[in-house]
């Protein structure tokens, strides 16, 4: 019950940001916050199930503890990692200088959610895609748009190189 309330509150509080300005009372108009409420709710119950069952037991990914981290990996690490890489895909775009293939990475992650969150960064990161997961080792297969020479016989590239110290944030969040 605490999962879907702490949801649901968070989904509403979402909508009021997104769709600020567009009512008579105060930025919202009642029918926006009446059926932005009705829909939170329903999010809510919705979702909470799935984040019960996906997070560990004893602790959730829903923890205020854990809110530091991934705003401090959002606005660092990533941030940075987003910025190198729309400068290095237009460079490369430009000069016509690539050498595209797939690498195989082992981020060393145990869960799920940890692994799903990874392949997010990597495929939002521009240059890079993950096309595939293996179920049993965990590994990650990328696409990235330049291979450096002598890394594309490499069966298992090194992780660094490829996502940099996203793992080690990934771990801090959500294992």
């Amino acid at each position: 019950m605490k999962t879907a309330f702490v949801t649901s509150i968070f989904a509403f509080v979402m909508y009021l940001f997104l769709s600020a300005g567009s009512g008579d009372i105060v930025l919202w108009s009642l029918s926006e916050i009446v059926m932005g409420l009705a829909v939170a709710i329903l999010v809510g119950m919705a979702s909470a199930k799935i984040i019960r069952v996906a997070s560990p037991p004893g602790t959730g990914y829903l923890s205020p503890a854990r809110w530091p981290v991934a705003l401090a990996y959002l606005s660092g690490p990533f941030f940075i990692a987003m910025a190198r890489a729309n400068l290095d895909v237009a460079y490369r775009v430009i000069t016509g200088n690539i050498r595209p293939g797939i690498v195989r990475i082992s981020p060393g992650l145990k869960t799920d959610a940890a692994i799903t969150a990874l392949a997010n960064s990597i495929t939002l990161t521009p240059g890079t895609l993950t096309v595939d997961v293996d179920a049993e080792t965990k590994d990650l297969f990328v696409h990235q748009i330049n291979i450096p020479v002598g890394d594309e016989m490499c069966p298992t590239c090194d992780c660094e190189k490829v996502c940099g110290s996203f793992p080690k944030w990934i771990r801090r969040m959500f294992e």
